[in-house]
């Protein structure tokens, strides 16, 4: 396990380009299990848990070529099911949360799919009941077998109607490649309709799935009997934008995030803007001149501002853990409600140790006293958790007094692709030891 050594209060200056997205990735990754044709994808972020998942698919058989670290090109035309029964596969699979989604392509095509338990940030339960049910509901079983479980389709996949208990990404995803090849027509409520989920379906669609309401929460696919092959690029990474202009705000920096992908960001830059931080759109771009001070509204009966995490169209909770490491120097009083995840606060102790101004209430709420920079953090010793709960101690080490050092950070090289050579690149002072 790697560390990194961070000097702090070095201001950032420049220009830098979010990377693909992460969980669009993933996604667009297993959905090239669907055909047997050539799936290439463009805008590739080079980081740990895509790389895994690459790897994964290889050892499957899948053919992988990457003349490039952002361009990949898979064909899925030979798949080795006996790999599906070794330890490696068990082992490989296990690391990613990801994972999970090859089940429904694999159903889909070839009527068998194996799931170990996944794995993924530990934030909490992150049970798998939408998958399952909406899979079984397509015509699915499943059952142990051996270090993995087996899920079958005997009788070959068929349409129905579906009201998911949760807007699950990565559950509806799943349930829509699987939909994709079913006999006859599926109808999905309460689909998760965040931007990846759109770009999925888009995907399939130019593979020529037949899919109605791409955007809503409502889904109908008609079956069809084969894809075919396609070239798909990603969209921006929203939580590494949405993490820059924290990075930003939080150290006082004057940044130009570039190709964000404004339209796809839905509420991310209002939420930053509540707690003072000031932005500029520009084409495509984000401008984020230098702050001294950013002040926290509140609402409009005077009551102190709550920033809740929702599935989308609301706040991603992947940027709560950012988000309040910013609230930490703001003027202001900011109330951070984690609703989705019940460990995801469970970082705010180093921020603690750091001199932040923090009450956690409970496993879901934390009230984030602003310094309004007028004490800074200081730098200590301490462990990335998670990807999201990594970056966040990462920014607020950027901003800190002295020296801190970070361990554990392969968590943070599984989402965000050369940080360190990055953030450098613009005035940091970060050394990987």
């Amino acid at each position: 396990m790697g560390s990194f050594r961070i000097e702090g209060g070095h201001k950032l200056k420049g220009e830098i380009v979010p990377q693909g997205a992460k969980n669009e990735a993933m996604q667009i990754i297993c959905a090239s299990l669907l055909t047997k044709e050539e799936v290439i994808i463009e805008n590739l972020p080079n980081i740990l848990d895509i790389n895994n998942l690459i790897d994964l698919l290889k050892g499957m058989g899948v053919k992988v070529h990457r003349n490039t670290p952002d361009r990949v090109s898979l064909q899925a035309n030979d798949i080795d099911f006996d790999y599906f029964q070794t330890e490696e596969f068990s082992q490989k699979a296990s690391r990613l949360r990801g994972s999970v989604m090859m089940i429904g392509p694999l159903l889909a095509r070839f009527g068998t799919a194996y799931m170990p338990k996944p794995g993924g940030d530990k934030i909490g339960r992150r049970r798998l009941d939408t998958h399952v049910i909406g899979l079984m509901k397509l015509g699915a079983t499943f059952n142990n077998d051996g270090i993995v479980q087996k899920a079958s389709a005997t009788n070959g996949l068929h349409g129905c109607y579906m009201l998911l208990d949760e807007a699950s990404v990565t559950g509806t995803a799943n349930i829509v490649m699987a939909a994709t090849m079913a006999e006859g027509e599926t109808t999905i409520f309460n689909a998760a309709c965040e931007p990846y989920l759109v770009q999925l379906c888009k995907m399939l669609v130019s593979m020529g799935a037949k899919i109605d309401g791409i955007g809503s929460n409502l889904l109908k696919i008609t079956g069809v009997s084969e894809l075919k092959g396609t070239t798909h690029r990603l969209l921006a990474d929203m939580i590494e934008v949405g993490s820059f202009i924290g990075m930003a705000a939080m150290t006082g920096s004057e940044l130009t995030i570039k190709n964000a992908g404004i339209e796809q960001l839905g509420i991310i830059p209002e939420m930053f803007r509540r707690i003072g931080v000031k932005m500029e759109y520009r084409d495509d771009d984000i401008y984020i001149p230098a702050q001294d001070h950013y002040e926290v509204e509140t609402f409009m009966d005077g009551s102190i501002l709550t920033i809740a995490d929702a599935p989308w169209p609301g706040f991603t909770p992947d940027l709560i853990s950012i988000i309040l490491v910013v609230a930490t120097q703001a003027k202001g009083t900011v109330l951070i409600h984690q609703k989705m995840f019940e460990s995801r606060l469970f970082f705010v102790d180093k921020l603690i140790d750091m001199g932040a101004q923090i009450i956690l209430c409970d496993p879901h709420r934390a009230n984030v006293i602003g310094l309004d920079h007028h004490h800074a953090l200081r730098g200590i010793r301490m462990s990335s958790p998670d990807i999201r709960a990594g970056v966040a101690l990462l920014i607020a080490a950027m901003s800190a007094q002295g020296v801190s050092i970070i361990d554990n950070i392969d968590q943070i090289d599984r989402g965000y692709q050369y940080i360190d050579l990055r953030l450098n690149g613009l005035g940091a002072h970060i050394e990987r030891i």
